[in-house]
């Protein structure tokens, strides 16, 4: 059987890296209060009680990403959806559900995959 891939995806700034550093037990990720400072997938081996899978931490996606180095970020976002097996959207609690939010949940929903 494959080892499942679980994509954190949400829009940037959110704790998308701080959640995959907890998860993966070690600073991997780069966490800075900079929005967009991930800009390439990071890729960790990860367990959870006991079960084995590979987590992926992602920039954020953005509704319309402006300039290049923003649209290959975006791209990259999109390759993890399309490689993952399950999907953590990520959301920021102080700032609610936002019309980005909920833009990438319907697109996620859209992937049939289990979020």
């Amino acid at each position: 059987m494959a080892i499942p891939i679980v994509a954190i995806i949400g829009r940037p700034n959110v704790g998308k890296s701080s959640l995959f550093n907890r998860i993966v037990g070690r600073r991997q990720a780069i966490v800075s209060e900079v929005a967009g400072t991930t800009r390439d997938r990071l890729m960790a081996d990860a367990w959870w009680d006991d079960y084995h899978f590979i987590l992926l931490d992602t920039g954020g996606l953005e509704s319309n990403p402006e300039g290049v180095i923003r649209q290959l970020v975006q791209e990259q976002a999109e390759m993890a959806v399309t490689d993952a097996d399950v999907i953590i959207l990520m959301t920021d609690v102080v700032d609610g559900m936002t019309p980005s939010d909920v833009e990438a949940a319907e697109m996620l929903r859209f992937t049939k995959k289990p979020v």
